[in-house]
């Protein structure tokens, strides 16, 4: 099998195996055989026309080409010309059926019907993937950058797979992209020409080592190198902390899944926070029943972030257990400060994927199937393999509600946890403390302290909440802040958890949903756009107790504001009397539903969470085809920029390879060397003699002297090969051509080399041939249309 073949097939698995990792997001996944077919056809043409051979541009369009009649026989034969042709119907038709597929990714959740749209899609978006992969790996040799489409192919099928797309597809592409480069590596090898040395394999004459037995000693190391490769990167993300459980690591795992402990290292949730806050629509994620007093006081917390290193809030890496039947009594809070019990049932929309149980806190009593595990520092439940999607739970969680009399007396935290939770980076701007400090002049103890810092965030400090202001958690995005005023939920409670611990208070940030809109049925509705972060001060006899200095997000707790006068809540915090305000296994199910939930399946009992799994995965799977598309536009402009260096570096390689005769052979070698002092800036001068061009070049382009000797030997080997009667072989032209090279590369400044890399002078040649073309082209048109044109304008006799 030739090199040029082994390339092909490579090209082709390799597609084909990063395109397996798009399986989980439809099924049945029988699309993978249209599209294993058309890549198929895809390489037989680029075989086919490569061995013609027609120039790489017509290769790529007759590949493209190709494509686009599989596609009109797949998907739009009834519309196409003889059932084959693409025509105006055929496009149009295939418009209709990408709407049709945008639309379906927008309804349905993962894994969604295979319908004709969806298969269009994925179909189209694989074959032009792989049309890219055999442009780059087999119609211009350069295999490495082919991985930059298959790593966006790979990348954006895990992303929208949630985690679907897990070991088994990594390996498989991964090993896809190294059997590529194994070819093409194979291929340059083999140009070098027949391998002699080494010992003979076995005891009959001829049998070298080259002959029929193993991979020579180059190909063996290349193979060695490429598995050991893989296995490291495959091995060594697990032995690195806090990186989750490794690259293949399902989110949310932890270690010791038999129940006897382990640890967590904790997926900051504040990474989509902000797009969830700006979204223009509001979707349900979930629905809750309560027997609370009121749902003001009901946030929903999914993880603290209590360890604050400069650059970003995050969680500790903490241990883990299993859940107990009921929850230790929280830390720090004492029996006379008032607690009642409030029972909270949860349905969890289908679409919502989060490995974070969002639960009131303090929780004392969690009731879920699945996998699910207990972190106890931080009162919260993570899945280890199991996540929230259509999960039923109910809490039992404690209200509690000190006084301002209980929080203003509270004695010392414990050393212990006013080291850790006191702790500030040193980068910490001193700014952060003096404002801290002027904002709570005068106040007589902690609690003060925290109310003034709320207060001053919430109303009296001028602050103004904009979630489209610049993101960020390290101190200077709290300097910046503390400057603009300006920011939203994270830059509210970052600061003021920050201001906190300058000034002693032990500090942390919880992040989670505010409590959510209460519906006519005595449920509530919990939305995407309800997440929040907020900070938690630590008082002893109290324990954790929240704050809230967003403005105009959420309700500060009744212990940091003035009391009524009658201490009732207002009248949008009461909760409805009777049999709604009591918890209900089941929330109850309307008498209606709308077609796009029956769709979906998700009336009757289901109800809770209707409306969230059509919107959620359809404006994830929509941002997924979106950057999909955006990816391959980034794809396609970066392989047209760098089409020139391609494109040179062919040039090349055609050059310095072998030729027919030795005089064609010393004259492109040449016209090589001339070409490499343009790149450089050194512009040809036709009207000299070979040695004077050399000479020339070897002044303006500053070479060092074994590049000018390089370069006289070749000008001497030239005018040898064209006047001498019989001109003897030259040797050494290829290291001659080399040497120039690198003296050109070694004296010219940074600049100067970039563009000989990227943007290469003697790109001219491709446009004077292009223009000749078409001159010859125009004239032959000429030629043979003369007769006709003369027959037309002659005048009748």
């Amino acid at each position: 099998m030739s090199g040029r073949a082994r390339l092909t097939l490579a090209a082709f698995g390799a597609t084909l195996t990063a395109s397996a990792a798009l399986l989980p997001l439809v099924k049945p996944a029988t699309w993978i055989f249209t599209a294993a077919i058309l890549l198929g056809l895809q390489s037989a043409v680029g075989t086919a026309t490569r061995r013609v051979p027609l120039a790489r541009p017509l290769t790529i369009a007759a590949q493209a080409a190709v494509t686009l009649l599989v596609l009109t026989v797949v998907f739009a034969h009834e519309q196409a010309i003889l059932f084959v042709l693409p025509g105006p119907d055929v496009f149009a038709a295939f418009g209709a059926l990408f709407e049709a597929g945008v639309d379906d990714v927008g309804t349905y959740a993962i894994p969604a019907p295979n319908t004709p749209g969806i298969r269009l899609l994925l179909v189209t978006g694989v074959a032009v993937i792989g049309l890219l992969v055999d442009a780059l790996a087999v119609t211009f040799r350069n295999a490495a950058p082919a991985g930059l489409p298959l790593l966006a192919l790979y990348s954006v099928a895990a992303g929208l797979s949630g985690g679907g797309a897990g070991g088994l597809y990594f390996l498989l592409a991964a090993g896809g992209y190294l059997l590529l480069l194994l070819a093409e590596g194979r291929d340059r090898l083999s140009q070098w020409g027949r391998v002699f040395g080494g010992a003979q394999r076995s005891g009959r004459p001829g049998s070298a080592a080259g002959e029929g037995g193993p991979a020579f000693a180059p190909v063996r190391t290349g193979r060695r190198i490429g598995a050991a490769a893989l296995g490291i990167a495959l091995v060594v993300p697990f032995a690195l902390p806090g990186l989750d459980g490794g690259f293949l690591g399902q989110s949310g795992d932890g270690e010791g899944s038999d129940g006897q402990g382990g640890t967590i290292s904790a997926v900051n949730p504040l990474v989509s926070l902000q797009d969830n806050l700006r979204q223009p629509k509001d979707r349900e994620v979930l629905r809750y029943r309560t027997n609370a007093e009121s749902t003001g006081n009901l946030y929903l917390r999914l993880v603290a972030l209590d360890q604050f290193d400069g650059t970003a809030w995050k969680s500790s890496v903490r241990p883990i257990q299993d859940v107990p039947e009921d929850l230790p009594w929280p830390d720090g809070l004492a029996q006379d400060v008032r607690a009642p019990q409030v029972t909270t049932n949860f349905v969890a929309s289908p679409a919502y994927n989060q490995k974070w149980l969002p639960m009131p806190y303090p929780a004392s009593k969690v009731s879920i199937s699945g996998n699910w595990r207990y972190e106890p520092a931080g009162r919260m439940l993570v899945g280890d393999g199991q996540d929230t999607r259509g999960a039923r739970y109910t809490v039992t969680s404690l209200d509690v509600r000190p006084t301002g009399e209980q929080l203003a007396g509270s004695p010392a935290a414990p050393d212990k946890l006013r080291r850790e939770y006191t702790r500030v980076p040193a980068t910490l701007p001193a700014e952060v403390r003096s404002t801290a400090l002027d904002v709570t002049r005068g106040a007589r103890n902690d609690y003060e302290r925290a109310v003034r810092l709320q207060d001053w965030f919430a109303d009296d400090g001028g602050f103004r909440y904009d979630v489209n202001a610049d993101s960020g958690t390290g101190v200077q995005a709290i300097s910046r802040f503390l400057k603009d005023k300006k920011g939203f939920c994270v830059h509210f409670s970052f600061s003021m958890a920050a201001m906190a611990r300058s000034l002693g208070i032990p500090a942390r940030v919880a992040v989670g949903f505010m409590p959510g809109t209460p519906q006519s049925d005595g449920s509530v509705s919990v939305g995407i756009r309800d997440a929040h972060a907020w900070p938690e001060l630590y008082f002893e006899g109290a324990g954790w107790t929240r704050f809230e200095p967003t403005p105009s997000r959420g309700t500060a707790p009744d212990y940091t504001r003035e009391q009524s006068a009658g201490g009732a809540a207002t009248p949008s915090a009461q909760p409805s009397t009777g049999a709604s305000a009591q918890p209900s296994a089941v929330p109850s199910a309307s008498e209606s539903c709308p077609p796009q939930q029956k769709r979906l399946g998700e009336c009757g009992q289901d109800q809770a969470a209707a409306g969230a799994s059509k919107d959620d995965a359809g404006w994830f799977a929509g941002l997924g085809i979106m950057g999909l598309a955006v990816g391959l536009g980034i794809l396609l402009v970066a392989f047209l920029a760098l089409l020139p260096l391609l494109w040179r570096t062919q040039t090349r390689s055609r050059r310095l390879g072998p030729a027919a005769d030795p005089v064609s052979r010393v004259l492109a070698v040449w016209e090589e060397i001339n070409d490499t002092a343009w790149d450089y800036g050194v512009a040809p001068d036709e009207s000299q003699t070979p040695r004077r061009t050399a000479a020339r070049m070897v002044r303006l382009g500053e070479l060092p002297p074994d590049a000018a000797d390089a370069a006289h030997r070749v000008a001497r080997a030239v005018e040898e090969a064209l006047y001498a009667p019989r001109p003897r072989p030259a040797t050494g032209l290829t290291e001659h051509a080399h040497t120039v090279l690198r003296g050109f590369h070694g004296s010219a400044s940074r600049a100067t080399r970039l563009r000989a890399l990227l943007v290469p002078r003697s790109l001219a040649r491709v446009v004077w041939a292009a223009h000749d073309g078409w001159s010859a082209t125009r004239d032959r048109l000429r030629t043979r249309t003369a007769p006709l044109v003369r027959a037309l304008t002659r005048s009748p006799s």
